[in-house]
């Protein structure tokens, strides 16, 4: 399951570029992420890459987050439901920090489509018109709110803002940053349902240190949301595809703190952090992942295969090393290819121990 990118006259030379890289880099990257098998603070310089304007939005502090508090018992009673029964300790997570006002976990269940503009390959974001991406996400919200009437389904767009390449590039570092152009229209298309956005990182041989700064025109923006994906931090001479990659906790805790500085400078809500994993070397040094009143971290088990193999994955990486909460991705094609030949119905994935919170399409 290797789950693996101011004139006009200059932002069609660019698209042109990017194109023309991306019909080789996204394939590359759709062979590998398609293709791939599933196998208080607890302890626990900004560059443009070009891409023509940039969508801004005026942030305006809401005073209201500041006098308001989160209700306690009901935090962690809904914890508790989350935990499904859990009697081994680990879940709900302990000791954790009561987020800042606005967050939207526990309360809510996000479900996102997954993938990247230029790329009908590479997830259901890029694979359908937006109307009619829109339609499909308002079905699945409609199953889930059906499924679960105790956690209201939102909507969110989860978009690959920066893709690994199966070649290095100008700079050497295997990845491609999508243009800004790209970012502002997605976040047009959630913008229609009030949606929530994810900007996806795939560093290669680059950095969350490198790249995560770079996006922070668009993760000051209150309704915007990060996801990282360790498959792709290539940490030795491999490229992207020829192994996968891991976070260690301190890159984890460094986007973490980042995206809580954030938080605190411009008044925001808390920021959630999703954090891809199918296998036990994506993540290293889990009890060492300092949790923040301002983020709200999920592991999100991203592997594709049978149910009982899914399952699987989901206890022995996610279950067993408790983070804080949890997410659960489908495989529109690629869950369907193993026998029994199917998704995992929604009834199954609400049985898991414990139960997933963030949930994602591709």
């Amino acid at each position: 399951m290797l789950g693996f990118f101011m004139l006009i006259c200059n932002m069609v030379k660019k698209q042109a570029r990017i194109l023309s890289q991306l019909s080789v880099g996204l394939f590359f990257v759709f062979l590998i992420s398609g293709c791939r098998p599933t196998s208080s603070e607890s302890h626990r310089t900004v560059e443009s890459d070009g891409g023509g304007e940039m969508l801004t939005d005026t942030i305006v502090e809401d005073t209201s987050l500041q006098s308001s508090s989160i209700d306690s018992a009901a935090y962690w009673d809904k914890l508790r439901a989350l935990a499904n029964g859990d009697t081994t300790g680990r879940w709900p997570v302990a000791n954790q920090p009561l987020p800042l006002p606005g967050a939207i976990l526990p309360e809510k269940r996000i479900i996102a489509f997954y993938g990247n503009l230029y790329s009908n390959r590479m997830g259901i974001l890029g694979e359908l018109p937006p109307d009619q991406l829109l339609e499909k996400l308002d079905s699945e919200l409609a199953n889930w709110n059906a499924a679960d009437s105790s956690t209201t389904a939102i909507p969110a767009l989860h978009y690959i803002a920066v893709t690994a390449q199966g070649s290095p590039g100008r700079d050497g570092k295997y990845r491609l940053r999508m243009p800004y152009s790209q970012i502002d229209s997605v976040l047009r298309i959630a913008e229609k349902r009030d949606a929530l956005v994810f900007l996806d990182i795939q560093v290669g041989f680059s950095t969350i240190q490198d790249e995560l700064p770079l996006l922070d025109t668009f993760l000051r923006m209150p309704h915007v949301h990060l996801g990282i994906d360790p498959e792709f931090s290539m940490k030795d001479d491999l490229p992207p595809g020829k192994r996968i990659g891991h976070f260690t906790a301190d890159d984890i805790n460094y986007a973490s703190a980042h995206l809580a500085e954030l938080v605190n400078l411009h008044n925001l809500p808390p920021k959630v952090l999703v954090v891809h994993r199918f296998t036990q070397g994506m993540v290293r040094d889990y009890q060492q992942i300092n949790l923040h009143p301002e983020v709200q971290h999920v592991i999100d088990m991203d592997g594709w295969g049978a149910p009982a193999l899914k399952t699987n994955t989901y206890r022995t990486y996610v279950f067993r090393e408790p983070v804080q909460f949890t997410g659960f991705k489908f495989f529109y094609k690629n869950d369907l290819i193993p026998p029994p030949h199917r998704m995992m119905t929604l009834e199954e994935v609400l049985a898991l121990t414990p139960k997933p919170i963030y949930i994602q399409y591709q």
